[in-house]
């Protein structure tokens, strides 16, 4: 299956400039919308947060629009609302990231709200307990939540003593003790333009867009921006680890099983990735939901992920089962994990993953946010200009014998983390 080269992001339509100051723009125009989309990041994540106030950079990014030495929450607010905008903030691992949209003529209010909120936040005391409040409750919802607490011990077995192990979002007890000033430190030590990313897409040229990226930040500096530090190494498990959550008053059970996978800069990723689609996610998810759900009924859904960050990834296996059908669905999935890394996957279902890869590229592709995290992927992860028009011969080019080989290397069933969660075994 081919793709139309000159309809995919590539060196001819996408403008990359690295500013003075260090932050990289990456901009693409489509006039078929009246909108623009931004997206970015900065390294500003939990990778500094200290282990007693873990939580920290995702509580001073959502403060960020709360507001600022210029504006207060409702004229931000009021900005926003009467122009039909929309930003917001957030923060993972490596990274405080941003996104919004509006329409093209509105592209200097989004980007100087964006260049106020980074640059001048006041972070108000009222706003500040009333977003403390939020949290403490998301928090409290995610304790009783079977998949999040599935999740988050799978992570704590996978990536011992290590910030991929920790909750980006923190715990009730560590949200309590960060303070107003734990949020000014840590977004005038952290936040500042080195290494920051923005992509920009819709109905404005590049040349504009690099003027208003200039007006809002290019005069941004922060001598004193924190270098993130680096990550510890990782500690592969040499043994399978189990491990159940008791949750009082749950009649269902989430179940999560797997292991270390390939980072996404890794040559191993896309036969990883399109053996992962065979394996649990085409069509009715796989061969793990075939067995488990469609054949065996013992479960409500069953599928596979690969999640490929920078410097690491993880290979998991889901579901969600009756607690009377959980230990035999967690014999089906090790036997269907054993027959995957046994013996190559046949030409058929390679092919139909190939064509379901290649085929849903264009339709990932069609809104201004899609591009504009498309263009952010391809900066994160230094994917090249190029990737999407080499995109469909790097698929076609994965072979059942690669697919084979890659799954040995990652997957052994007897390292396994197994994590149920859900009513007492």
């Amino acid at each position: 299956m081919s793709l139309r080269l000159g309809s995919l992001p590539g060196p001819d339509d996408i403008t990359r400039v690295e500013l003075p100051n260090g932050i990289t723009l990456l901009a693409r125009s489509n006039f078929a919308s009246p909108s623009v989309v931004i997206s970015g990041y900065l390294p500003g994540g939990s990778l500094f947060d200290p282990p007693e106030k873990l939580g920290l950079a995702h509580f001073t990014t959502l403060s960020l629009l709360r507001g600022t030495r210029r504006r207060s929450f409702q004229e931000i607010f009021e900005a926003l609302e009467s122009s039909g905008a929309t930003l917001g903030f957030g923060a993972s691992v490596h990274n405080a990231s941003f996104g919004g949209r509006a329409l093209a003529e509105d592209l200097p209010l989004l980007l100087g709200l964006l260049g106020e909120a980074l640059r001048e936040p006041s972070f108000p005391s009222e706003q500040i307990e009333r977003l403390r409040g939020q949290l403490l409750t998301g928090l409290a919802i995610r304790d009783q939540d079977t998949a999040d607490q599935a999740e988050m011990a799978f992570e704590e077995i996978i990536f011992p003593e290590h910030p991929y192990g920790r909750p980006a979002d923190g715990y009730t007890e560590t949200i309590r003790r960060i303070t107003r000033d734990d949020l000014a430190c840590f977004q005038s030590n952290c936040f500042g333009p080195q290494g920051m990313v923005i992509v920009v897409v819709g109905a404005v040229e590049p040349a504009r867009i690099l003027d208003e990226v200039n007006r809002a930040l290019g005069d941004w500096s922060n001598p004193n921006q924190a270098v993130p530090p680096e990550m510890p190494p990782l500690r592969p498990l040499t043994e399978g680890v189990r491990r159940h959550i008791a949750i009082p008053g749950k009649v269902q059970t989430d179940l999560l099983m797997g292991t270390l996978g390939p980072r996404r800069g890794s040559p191993d990723y896309m036969a990883a990735s399109l053996g992962n689609n065979i394996l649990g996610q085409f069509g009715m998810m796989g061969r793990i939901g075939d067995v488990v759900r469609e054949q065996e009924g013992l479960a409500y859904h069953a599928s596979t992920s690969l999640n490929g960050w920078i410097t690491a990834g993880t290979w998991e296996i889901s579901a969600g089962v009756s607690p009377a059908n959980l230990e035999r669905a967690i014999e089906l999935i090790l036997h269907e994990v054993r027959r995957f890394i046994s013996e190559p996957v046949t030409a058929e279902e390679l092919a139909d993953s190939q064509a379901n890869y290649i085929g849903r590229l264009p339709l990932s592709l069609e809104s201004n946010a899609g591009v504009a995290n498309a263009l952010l992927s391809l900066e994160r992860f230094q994917l090249g200009l190029d990737y999407y028009q080499r995109y469909a011969a790097l698929v076609e080019a994965v072979t059942p014998g690669q697919i084979l080989e890659v799954a040995r290397a990652y997957l052994n069933p007897d390292t396994f983390a197994i994590v149920s969660a859900g009513p007492g075994l």
